[in-house]
């Protein structure tokens, strides 16, 4: 049992205690914005300063009011979302579902997620299921331009007692180099995320996979919640910079990982846990994040539980 001073209680405190007129001086849409003072230097060259204008998204999967895609929009739009983000490959019939509704709504689809995809594009040992992830992603990539997205989400490659390290590392390389003319072609990025695959654990090694390509192309989709179990994300912020494409939000309590197992972490709302969000979103302006979009990847639920989630995200975004 936790002591009432333990770091989790008094950041649950802390969170709780928000004020609701730090969340109603964000901007009219909703998103939350902040201004930062401009250097002497960067003021006399004339430079704007920057201004965290982050937009709150959430996986599709999470919505569980409404039975048609748009039923389920227009449940995400009065929770207060601006995005959704959609399973890629889609299937060809819900594309003009997507679109109408997007129109409707004035909803945007920022990205999609392939994840299970991307660990085909590592496997160093079956050349045709990585011919079909390689496929699938491409498939990904211009469905993504259709819906006006600008990013696919990746899960890159999975390190186990069968795939070696550095044979993964290399065909994912080998994987994503061939999809950059398809980025290319469709004006879309393919941005990796850091999950428990057993590669990329350190920023230093993401931000070196990153630049090895050269290439604006291909970036980062950092996960918040999943650093966590053995990291600070705002020093993985700090290190990936500008190679940050989009933000996923989840939080994660180290506490309950040391007591109930690894996955139990996950089990804590939105502020509640052992992240430093202050320390993140401080991170986030000094990096000058531009990609726009905060995604929520927690349990989702109907319209009171997705208006809970997006409050959350508003007090996050303000600190």
């Amino acid at each position: 049992m936790k002591s009432p001073d333990s770091p989790r209680s008094t950041s649950r405190r802390s969170f709780l205690a928000t004020s609701s007129a730090t969340v109603a001086a964000m901007t009219a849409a909703g998103a939350s914005t902040q201004l930062l003072n401009l250097s002497p230097a960067a003021a006399a060259e004339g430079a704007k300063p920057y201004e965290r204008n982050i937009r709150k998204s959430l996986k599709f999967g999470m919505i569980k009011e409404g039975e048609t895609i748009a039923e389920k929009l227009a449940a995400a739009k009065a929770a207060g979302f601006h995005g959704v983000e959609f399973e890629g490959p889609i299937a060809e019939e819900e594309i003009p579902q997507i679109q109408q509704a997007k129109k409707d709504l004035g909803l945007e689809v920022p990205g999609l997620v392939c994840g299970k995809v991307g660990r085909m594009l590592g496997n160093d040992m079956d050349e045709s299921e990585r011919q079909s992830g390689l496929e699938q992603f491409a498939t990904s990539l211009r469905q993504a331009k259709e819906l006006g997205s600008t990013t696919v989400l990746c899960y890159p490659g999975a390190v186990n007692a069968e795939h070696r390290y550095d044979r993964v590392y290399e065909t994912l390389q080998k994987s994503l180099k061939e999809l950059i003319p398809v980025c290319e072609e469709t004006g879309v990025k393919i941005a990796c995320e850091n999950v428990w695959n057993n590669i990329f654990m350190s920023p230093v090694e993401t931000r070196d996979f990153v630049d090895s390509f050269d290439s604006p192309w291909i970036g980062w989709y950092f996960d918040v919640g999943n650093i966590v179990r053995y990291g600070w994300p705002e020093q993985w912020i700090y290190v990936l910079g500008k190679r940050i494409l989009k933000l996923d939000i989840k939080e994660y309590d180290r506490d309950i990982m040391m007591n109930d197992g690894t996955r139990k972490g996950f089990g804590v709302e939105l502020g509640e846990g052992s992240i430093d969000w202050a320390a993140v979103m401080k991170a986030v302006d000094e990096v000058e994040y531009e990609g726009g979009w905060g995604s929520a990847e927690v349990p989702g639920g109907d319209l009171a539980r997705l208006k809970d989630i997006s409050s959350r995200m508003d007090k996050l975004f303000a600190m």
